[in-house]
């Protein structure tokens, strides 16, 4: 038997990008379902000349942590994924670079979210400015060698899912995987 899509029956938003759907699937029974409509995000693991990677540090409120995560975030409406990677490696870190390659893209939970994660690998990265932080972020730059940040994704410190998707899609370009 065949896959095949759900029949959305309607949708109703109780906030905007926050949708209900009343679905119908193919075997005729109903249901509803959420779908979030964030826009895509994208993530860069910036490699300086000396092969280190910039991370940022920063708390997550809804894990009431504090992450290691690489720069990044939401993609502004009327902006590439590339453009977005370079203005938020920029913005968070005062980072810059000049090669910046989209090393994969997925979904960060196709079952509740419409969006796509972007993940960029940079060369070469260097500071050439200052951060500039939205007014609900507080950000530590830490430059970490690559094999360190390969380290502690195995003991569980580097531990954002989506962050950890890149790493492995950055990994998988350098022929490390």
């Amino acid at each position: 038997m065949a896959l095949t899509s759900w029949k959305i029956l309607g949708s109703k938003y109780v906030r905007p990008r926050y949708r209900f759907d009343q679905i119908e699937l193919p075997n005729g029974k109903t249901f509803e379902a959420v779908a979030l409509e964030f826009r895509s995000w994208a993530s860069v693991l910036a490699l300086t000349k000396n092969q280190e990677v910039v991370l940022v540090r920063q708390f997550r409120h809804a894990a009431q942590a504090v992450v290691w995560e690489f720069p990044g975030g939401v993609v502004d409406d009327g902006e590439s994924p590339l453009e977005g990677a370079r203005r938020e490696l920029a913005e968070e870190t005062g980072y810059t670079t000049s090669k910046l390659i989209e090393v994969g893209k997925f979904y960060p939970n196709p079952a509740l979210q419409t969006n796509l994660m972007y993940g960029y690998l940079a060369f070469d990265a260097e500071k050439t400015d200052i951060q500039r932080l939205d007014d609900a972020e507080d950000i530590e730059v830490h430059l970490v060698p690559l094999d360190e940040l390969i380290a502690m994704t195995k003991r569980g410190e580097f531990d954002n899912g989506l962050q950890v998707a890149v790493l492995f899609h950055a990994l998988a370009y350098l022929n490390r995987i």
